[in-house]
Formats: C-alpha cells, sequence, structure tokens
C-alpha cells in the first residue's frame, strides 16, 4: 500500500470561532489590566498574559475545533509467488533456476509498481519466507493452495507456482487452488522422459505374529512404450525371501504382487524390496524401498460379553483390531465359552444371564472393562462386583464427559473429550468403594456431577475399568468428523486395552516411542513421570541419551515441557539403528529403549518434473505453464494484464486540534498563577 495524498483541515467556521476566540481573549485582557491604566510594567503585562491565556484557552476548550485528516492510499493487488522448498529441487538439479527466477520478479521495477509482491515457501509447512534451503523432507502441494485462498480471502490475484510438481503427501495439490484466481505454474526440473522402472508404493503392517506369515502388497510402475523385462525381489539381511521375474509394456505399465512373508525371528525385521532390469536408468533410488515389520510372539485376545445388538460392539471390534495385535472376539454369556484363553473381557451392560462368566471369572482372574447403559442390571452389579455402589432410577441422562489432566495409570492426550456428544445412563448415585482413578469425570449440562464416566482400579491380583454410558459409537464418529481419521480415538481405544491386558505395576517413568521410523519422519519421545504418590510430576527434569549402535555417536537432548507430558524431538538423524535412555535427573528413575531409522528418501525418487500435473493445475485456473527460460515472457503478460488493478482508498480521520487534558493543565496553571501573583501584590 502506497500513501499519495495526506492533508489536514479545519472548517471555516471553526477556524471563524477560533479567531473571534483570539480577539475576544485579547479584547477582555486589555479592558482589564492595560486600559486606562497608569502602571504598565512587566508585571502587569505578565499578568494581562495570563489572562488572555485563561479566557482564550476557556474559550477552545468550549468550541473544540476538529482537525479532519484525508489519507488517500492505493492498495495494490498481491502477487504471490509460492516456492517448493523440498529436497526435490535440488536432487533435480533446479535450485538456481529457482532462485533465478526470483531475483528477476523481484528487480522487476514495473512488477513492482503494479502488485504488491509476496514470496511464500512450503515443504511439510507453509509460510511467508524467501530464505530458502530446498532441504524439506516432504513435498505437501495442496497445503500451498489451501493457505493462500485463507490469507487472500475475497481476493483477485495471480500466483506464481514454482515447483517439480511431485507430491509426496496430502491430498491431490490441481484441486486445492482457487478456481477463480490464476496460478501460473513454472516448472522446476527437467521434463525430459527417461527410462524408470520404479516401486510406487508398499503396503505392509507394523505387525506380525511369531511363526505367521503376513501379507505384503507392492504396486510397481514402469514408464516405458516398449517390452521390458524386470527382476523383482525381497531380502531378510542376505538370505533373498521371494523372487520374480516380471514384464512391462506399453499396455501393462502398473503391476501389482501381492506375497506372504513368513514372521520367523522375534523383534524388529528389516526388508529390502528391490526391482531391476538390464537397461541403464537415471534414476536408480526409486528401485529399492526397506520396510520394517515387528514381530510379535503374543496376540492379546478380547471378548466382548453382550446380550444384545448394538452399535457399540461392532464399533468396539472395529476400533480394538486396528491394532493387528488384538482379536476380538462377541461372546453370549448363555454359549458354552472356553474363557481361558481370553486376555481381557468386556462385559457390556451386564445382567443375571452374566451370573456364569463372572462365576468363573472369579477362578480365572481376567482383567475386566465393564460398560453400562440403559439396560444395565445396577442391582446385579452391587452384588457380584465391590468396586462401587448404585443407586439408579430408571429415568435416562446424558452424561458429558470432562477430561481429568492428573490421570496418571498411563499416558493419554484430551483427543477432544469435551467436544463428544453426550453418552446414556440411568440416572443416580454411584459412589466408589475402592481407590478408583479417573479419565473421565460426568457432567450433565455443564453441571459436575461428581460422578466418575470412566475409571480405572488396580488390585493385587488384578486390574479392570468401568464406563459409565452406553452409545459409545458416536465418540469415534465425533473423532474422526473433527480430525478425518480414526486414528486418535483408536489409540485411545488400544491404551485402554494395553493396560488391561497387562498386570504390571504403576511405573514412575512411563515413555512412548514407535520401534522403527522412515527417514525424515517425525521422531518424537514422550515421556511421563510420577512421584511417589503417582502423581504427574510437571517439575521433573528428564533427558535422554542416544547412541548410534554403528557408530556408537551419542547424543544428549533435554526433555521439554509440554501438556501434561514431557517430549523430546530427534528429527535429523542418520539411518540405523539407535538406543536411548530416559533418566529423570532427581530420582536417577530410568527407561531403556531402542528403534530404527530405515534409509527411505521419499524425495529422492522422482528424476524428473510433473509436467502433466502442472498442466492440470494451469488448465484448472486458466492459465498457462511457464519454463524457467521463460520467465521475462511471464512477467510482460502480468504487466499487461488488465484483470489485476489497484484499488485508490480514500481513508478520513476527525481528531481534535487541542488534547484536552493539557488544555485544562494549562487552564488551571495559568488561573493559579495569576491569583498567587495578585495575592503576592495585595491587588485582591
Amino acid at each position: 500500500n502506497v500513501n499519495l495524498i495526506k492533508h489536514s483541515l479545519m472548517t471555516i467556521s471553526t477556524l471563524s470561532l477560533v479567531f473571534l476566540s483570539l480577539l475576544i481573549a485579547g479584547g477582555l485582557s486589555f479592558y482589564h489590566y492595560l486600559y486606562k491604566a497608569n502602571d504598565r510594567s512587566k508585571m502587569t503585562l505578565l499578568l494581562a498574559f495570563l489572562r488572555f491565556c485563561t479566557i482564550f484557552s476557556l474559550l477552545i476548550l468550549l468550541i473544540n475545533p476538529i482537525i479532519t485528516t484525508s489519507n488517500l492510499e492505493i492498495i495494490k493487488p498481491p502477487l504471490a509467488i509460492v516456492v517448493d522448498n523440498s529436497k526435490s529441487i535440488t536432487e533435480l538439479n533446479a535450485k538456481q533456476q529457482a532462485l533465478n527466477i526470483i531475483t528477476a520478479v523481484k528487480s522487476n521495477s514495473e512488477l513492482e509498481k503494479k502488485y504488491d509482491i509476496q514470496i511464500f515457501q512450503f515443504d511439510e509447512d507453509f509460510k511467508s519466507s524467501d530464505s530458502l534451503t530446498f532441504s524439506g523432507t516432504k513435498s505437501k502441494l495442496n497445503e500451498a493452495g489451501k493457505s493462500l485462498k485463507a490469507i487472500f480471502r475475497n481476493k483477485k490475484y495471480p500466483t506464481l507456482f514454482l515447483s517439480d510438481g511431485n507430491q509426496t503427501s496430502g491430498d491431490d495439490f490441481v484441486y486445492s487452488f482457487s478456481s477463480e484466481n490464476k496460478v501460473y505454474p513454472l516448472v522446476l526440473g527437467d521434463t525430459t522422459q527417461f527410462l524408470d522402472i520404479k516401486i510406487n508404493q508398499i503396503n505392509v503392517n507394523k505387525y506380525a505374529f511369531y511363526k505367521n506369515k503376513f501379507p505384503v502388497e507392492v504396486f510397481l510402475q514402469s514408464n516405458v512404450n516398449k517390452s521390458l523385462d524386470a527382476k523383482f525381489s525381497i531380502t531378510h539381511g542376505n538370505k533373498v525371501i521371494s523372487t520374480q521375474n516380471l514384464k512391462f509394456s506399453p499396455n501393462n505399465s502398473v503391476q501389482t504382487l501381492s506375497i506372504l512373508l513368513p514372521a520367523d525371528k522375534i523383534g524388529v525385521q528389516v526388508y529390502t524390496v528391490s526391482i531391476s532390469c538390464d537397461e541403464k536408468e537415471k534414476n536408480t533410488y526409486n528401485n529399492t524401498k526397506n520396510i520394517a515389520v515387528e514381530v510379535i510372539d503374543q496376540r492379546t485376545e478380547i471378548g466382548i460379553v453382550s446380550t444384545m445388538n448394538h452399535p457399540d460392539l461392532g464399533m468396539l471390534k472395529r476400533s480394538i483390531e486396528s491394532n493387528s495385535q488384538r482379536k476380538v472376539t462377541i461372546l453370549n454369556p448363555l454359549s458354552d465359552n472356553d474363557l481361558k484363553k481370553y486376555n481381557v473381557f468386556i462385559l457390556y451392560q451386564p445382567n443375571n444371564s452374566f451370573k456364569k462368566v463372572i462365576d468363573q471369572n472369579k477362578q480365572l482372574k481376567i482383567n475386566t472393562w465393564i460398560i453400562t447403559g440403559t439396560n444395565t442390571d445396577f442391582n446385579f452389579l452391587n452384588q457380584n462386583f465391590d468396586e462401587f455402589e448404585y443407586k439408579m432410577s430408571s429415568q435416562k441422562e446424558d452424561y458429558l464427559s470432562n477430561f481429568e489432566p492428573s490421570f496418571n495409570l498411563f499416558s493419554i492426550d484430551n483427543i477432544g473429550f469435551e467436544k463428544f456428544p453426550p453418552l446414556e445412563n440411568p440416572y443416580g448415585k454411584i459412589t466408589s468403594k475402592t481407590e478408583i482413578i479417573s479419565l473421565l469425570n460426568s457432567n450433565i449440562r455443564s453441571i459436575d456431577t461428581n460422578i466418575p464416566l470412566l475409571s480405572f482400579y488396580e488390585k493385587v491380583d488384578r486390574r479392570g475399568a468401568y464406563l459409565f454410558g452406553s452409545s459409545l459409537w458416536k465418540w469415534r464418529s465425533s473423532s474422526y468428523l473433527e480430525t478425518k481419521s480414526f486414528e486418535k480415538f483408536d489409540l485411545f481405544m488400544d491404551k485402554i486395552i494395553q493396560f488391561l491386558s497387562s498386570n504390571d505395576k504403576k511405573k514412575s517413568l512411563i515413555v512412548d516411542h514407535e520401534n522403527f521410523y522412515n527417514l525424515g519422519d517425525n521422531i518424537e519421545i514422550t515421556a511421563q513421570y510420577f512421584n511417589k504418590n503417582y502423581e504427574f510430576d510437571e517439575n521433573a527434569k528428564l533427558s535422554i541419551n542416544l547412541q548410534n549402535s554403528s557408530n556408537k555417536k551419542q547424543k544428549n537432548y533435554d526433555l521439554l515441557k509440554a501438556t501434561n507430558s514431557f517430549k523430546a524431538n530427534l528429527d535429523g538423524l542418520e539411518p540405523g539403528n539407535y538406543t536411548f535412555t530416559v533418566k529423570e535427573l532427581n530420582s536417577n528413575a530410568t527407561y531403556k529403549g531402542t528403534f530404527k531409522i530405515l534409509d527411505f528418501d521419499i524425495e529422492k525418487q522422482f528424476y524428473n518434473a510433473n509436467l502433466s500435473k502442472m498442466n492440470q493445475l494451469a488448465t484448472e485456473t486458466k492459465a498457462t505453464v511457464y519454463f524457467p527460460n521463460q520467465i521475462n515472457q511471464l512477467i510482460t503478460v502480468l504487466i499487461e494484464n488488465e484483470e489485476y488493478k489497484s484499488i485508490e482508498k480514500n481513508n478520513t480521520t476527525k481528531t481534535s486540534l487541542i488534547d484536552t487534558y493539557w488544555l485544562i493543565m494549562l487552564l488551571i496553571i495559568t488561573l493559579s498563577s495569576e491569583w498567587f501573583i495578585r495575592k503576592y501584590k495585595g491587588l485582591l
């Protein structure tokens, strides 16, 4: 925005009143002290001046003259320059091309005169900056379009989009930009087509079970316009696990392979998937990918016991089984069931028909999660369980949840429980008879009931949980609508089952981490430390010692305080195996763990720019694709384009000529000065 004209003025009537005030103040002062006065000493002149100031200040205070200020400015249309800051630009040797384009645009005086030039960059995130490093580990191109629409809402503007068009995460970027504003793609990198066969994607579960087989789905692609023989293989260490001969052709350029691999070793197992051909390729990095699978020798069996059909049952099964370590079976308590194989029971709205299952479990001592609702027999619960006492009515009530941040049995984040729909349960009084720890408390229309909603307990030989409310399926749906994923809610359920499937005693130091990461992933270690009363200690001092198992190099980090936890970000590590120790410095409590970083850099998968996607973006926004050597032509188009014009805006402000506070102060000073002088001289 450029200010063109700025001027201030008063109206003629205001000026006339000010001038009249000068005459009145001067005339009265002259009349009081100088008219027919025999003594015109300096003292008399001073008193006349003070009287003049007093009268003039009083009149100005009454008139309160206003100055009107006009500020005429030109609002130039924005020109957004969006630059791909990911590592793939460097890999395609297009870094200098991007810098040259930015320099050419910024140095053009005509372009600067017409547009408000703003430079943005993106990789995984989007930000306003022209400090480019081209080191981003992910290319989230759709973030650029979404962010520009939010920044320049309801504005008409052009965009220069500098990228190779290769997207590694996020939604399709072509449709993320506003179709009403032209986007001029500037293609960075070589667009020449070379022979390339590559591994597009590999689908594999994180976990597999010992002595079983696990599926691996591999998507392969070739850009050849002729027949080509290729060899596909999967190796584990120095051992070839699977191999196949493939044939690509113009009509068969994409192939999908489904392979079953044996899980014959416990722990994190790394497999190398590769494809090769006899002809020379420009980029062979995308011919190989590593995958990691954690092989476990135990599977958690969960039995959901229920006599009714309810959406909660299907939701519980899907949510719990999102972790492939879990298997859920829905049981009828009246049937003959082999209960010994189960690790956890979920008793859904128990009643008298659950008597047989409960009696058997008194001998088996399997950890139990009880979920109540409007069909629960609370007298039956009073007779068979001693954790709570129930005095319930027949009236149904809706209970909202309230997260308890001091919960310390296991690490859990607030996933938005307060925003979830209410759960259904009979209205009444629920009193604990033993020591319980609540994760969620209940509210009725924002009024605290002092009744737990989701609680846990630990005894010498078992653990348990209570959820006082049904229609839990609404929570999972609400979480999906909020985050576009079931992941957060399913992780919440998984932690409950993980707690119930073990009888390990409380630990003062709890650490969460993955067993393996891909190169470029966000590597975050989360820890919680609890004092002797098992209360979260926010004053704990946690540090982590990290060691690369190959070169023995060590690094030390402090864990920083977050909401109800401590976190350390370990981004930027090299591929390899790592061991780490988290230590609380005051108590010396420690936790030791390991993880592996796989050598997989998704930004090295591309050997040329994605011209077809950039053309598609230009077509969608009614613009044209340009190349780096055509930047001068594009600048000319932008300068001559009559769609984008500056807007004149006239801002008018009105302010008082004199600050009232200072005017009153002047009035007090002149009045008091005149009075004291006259008093001193005996003129009063």
